[in-house]
């Protein structure tokens, strides 16, 4: 059976984040339990083969996740990477020769990711010592990460900032579950068009869905203008769906600011989401596909 591990649950900057002095932070910092990095998946084939989803500055402590919790070997056969955010490509730089010293890592992302590739000095360095192997998808285009590992990937277009690549969720389909990995998404108006949440993840015949919970709500970042990193917030998406009912897939928050109350799972906005049924994502967690 597939199955997908959880290899880091924070936003880009993870928790503690720099430069933060608030007490979400240091108590991250006396605490290594606390510790949050930022989103990343370990997918496990049928075939035993491990794919890795975003390509995250911690991956040393992310591959340690994975081993324990799914018996990762240390090679990996494919990369996906859903768009050029900090926290989801600042680890690239690892594959290189100082590092892992990788040879053809077959690399799945967008057209714009590729170009992007080959634009960046450092990242266009990999290319040309054959570290990184790119492959373009087409979106809404299942493919297989390499042949016979067992699960498809199929990319979903997003709105998201878009300063230097386009954005992408990946439905990821095994043999009986399907799986969405949903981290960053601008505002749910502009990928429903009128329709429900719960609706559109029927639709696409959702089991599970690991959802954007960037922010609690609105007024998380006094000292800033959210405009500038736009997020739906969990409130917005809990009034979208509601109360879980039986026949609704499961929905994990994921990709969580360092300042939201939900890496508490006492805190008084974490039990009023379990309280309606859904989930907070945790490190380590595995998914049966």
């Amino acid at each position: 059976m597939a199955s997908v591990v959880i290899l880091g649950i924070a936003q880009d900057g993870g928790r503690p984040q720099v430069g933060c002095q608030r007490p979400c932070c240091e108590t991250a910092r006396r605490e290594p339990d606390l510790v949050r990095f930022p989103v990343a998946l370990g997918i496990k084939g049928t075939d035993g083969t491990f794919h890795l989803v975003e390509a995250s500055r911690e991956m040393a402590r992310q591959f340690d996740i994975w081993a324990s919790a799914a018996g990762f070997t240390g090679t990996l056969s494919s990369l996906c990477l859903t768009h050029a955010h900090l926290g989801h490509v600042d680890g690239l730089g690892l594959f290189g020769k100082e590092v892992m010293g990788a040879k053809d890592l077959i690399t799945h992302c967008s057209p714009a990711m590729v170009t992007l590739l080959n634009e960046t000095p450092a990242w266009s360095e990999l290319l040309q010592q054959g570290v990184l192997l790119p492959r373009p998808w087409a979106a809404i285009t299942s493919f297989e990460p390499t042949k016979r590992c067992g699960f498809t990937i199929t990319p979903i277009p997003v709105p998201h900032r878009s300063e230097l690549t386009d954005t992408h969720a990946l439905l990821i389909t095994g043999p009986e579950r399907r799986l969405l990995f949903l981290p960053d998404i601008d505002s749910w108006d502009e990928l429903l068009h009128g329709r429900g949440l719960k609706e559109w993840l029927n639709e696409m015949d959702v089991d599970i869905a690991l959802i954007d919970g960037t922010f609690w709500d609105g007024g998380e970042l006094a000292e800033r203008n959210m405009d500038e990193v736009p997020h739906p917030t969990v409130v917005d998406s809990l009034e979208r769906l509601g109360t879980r009912d039986a026949q609704d897939p499961e929905v994990h928050f994921l990709h969580l600011n360092h300042t939201n109350p939900l890496h508490d799972p006492d805190s008084e906005q974490s039990l009023e989401l379990m309280h309606k049924g859904w989930s907070i994502c945790e490190q380590g967690s595995v998914f049966k596909l």
